[in-house]
């Protein structure tokens, strides 16, 4: 996943989380990123199964779908003005989600540890602070810098 492109968007409102999903499908589309099947994959997705997850301090959500709708890998991080409410992923109720993390991945085997390693660096609340409040242009190499750090599997084997 390290070749992966993190997109960012912030200074962003949407009404409720369909909005949300299907500006992410529309842009991943454009972006070339994606299948024309992947808006759709979306929403039925987050319908089936919801990804809004209350942190310590915040609230996230990270909407995704089979890898067969993608292209290409990639990551869209949203910071919109408003929080959006999101259906909980282990609960029947909504939290409002300050920032929307879409996975965009073309290998199942990678979204597992792409997620394992976010709900990792998710739990420290200083770096979701820190997704919260960086200006827009240090927020993908933030993002990078704790996301895609070496295992130390791998660091022990080189």
């Amino acid at each position: 996943m390290h070749n992966c492109e993190v997109f960012v968007k912030t200074g962003i409102s949407f009404a409720d989380h369909h909005e949300a999903l299907t500006h992410i499908g529309e842009r991943m589309v454009q972006e070339g990123i994606v299948e024309t099947t992947y808006p759709q994959a979306l929403v039925n997705r987050e319908a089936e199964f919801p990804t809004g997850i209350q942190l310590e301090h915040h609230a996230v959500a990270i909407p995704h779908c089979e890898a067969t709708h993608a292209r290409s890998p990639a990551i869209y991080l949203i910071r919109p003005d408003t929080a959006v409410e999101f259906f909980q992923a282990d609960d029947d109720g909504t939290i409002p989600a300050s920032l929307i993390i879409a996975l965009i991945v073309t290998h199942p085997a990678e979204q597992l540890k792409l997620l394992r390693q976010l709900f990792s660096q998710l739990q420290d609340p200083v770096f979701c602070e820190s997704l919260l409040t960086v200006p827009e242009e240090q927020l993908s190499a933030l993002f990078k810098s704790r996301i895609f750090i070496s295992s130390p599997e791998k660091r022990s084997a080189a």
